[in-house]
């Protein structure tokens, strides 16, 4: 079997559904015992039932731009394994960068000359780098999470240095993407831009109606914007 052979093959189908079906059921209890405790502590049914229809409605929109990544990431990694890295934990960006490095570490030009390439060698290693490198963020937060959201809770109480320290976080991470992107050509710089300028629009929408919940939108009409924005920028570079 080749590469995309074993990434869209039968059994990783069968054993992604079982993990996302595994993820769906404990959701749900949640969810349940959610909601008995807001009615044990006096909240009313129509409050909650209020909240949870929001919460469904200002989820699933947004998710959009989930569902662009996942035509994406499966055009080079198929179909179940994207499915369950962008189901679970993960994001597009990020699934990309591990894949493209396993690619390249193991001497083909990209994830696409991999992909063509055909070599199932690289399968297992692919889907670990994919998944354990993703793991520390995770047992960060399950280790020093408390102690991290007690301090910033201090700090705020002191002023707004914790608020900026995060924005300045968030830009960090941010910027570890913009190298690549100004350095794969006139496209991935006019999509950069094209996106920026969406978000900016937003922004600005935001605060001169006070629509706030437009914010919730930023990210799913920057990334579908952007993604039919290279449509028209490949043609015209």
């Amino acid at each position: 079997m080749t590469f995309i052979e074993i990434l869209n093959s039968k059994l990783l189908y069968i054993l992604v559904i079982l993990g996302i079906g595994f993820i769906l059921v404990f959701s749900l209890l949640t969810l349940f015992r959610s909601y008995k405790h807001a009615l044990d502590i006096g909240m009313d049914k129509t409050k909650i039932k209020g909240i949870i229809t929001s919460s469904m409605i200002f989820s699933i929109i947004p998710s959009i731009s989930i569902v662009i990544g996942l035509f994406t990431l499966a055009a080079v990694i198929g179909v179940p394994w994207s499915w369950f890295r962008l189901s679970v934990v993960g994001s597009l960006m990020y699934e990309l960068m591990a894949a493209e490095m396993v690619a390249t570490g193991a001497g083909y030009e990209s994830l696409a000359a991999l992909g063509s390439a055909g070599d199932p060698t690289v399968v297992g290693t692919v889907m670990f780098v994919m998944s354990i490198s993703i793991l520390g963020g995770i047992l960060g937060v399950l280790i020093f999470g408390k102690s991290i959201s007690k301090n910033i809770n201090k700090l705020n109480a002191k002023g707004p240095f914790a608020v900026l320290a995060i924005n300045v976080l968030q830009l960090a991470l941010m910027a570890v993407y913009f190298p690549s992107m100004l350095t794969s050509g006139a496209v991935y710089i006019a999509v950069l831009l094209t996106s920026a300028a969406t978000a900016i629009v937003h922004q600005l929408i935001i605060k001169k109606t006070g629509w706030k919940k437009l914010g919730n939108f930023i990210m799913a009409d920057s990334l579908v914007v952007g993604m039919l924005s290279s449509l028209i920028w490949t043609k015209v570079f």
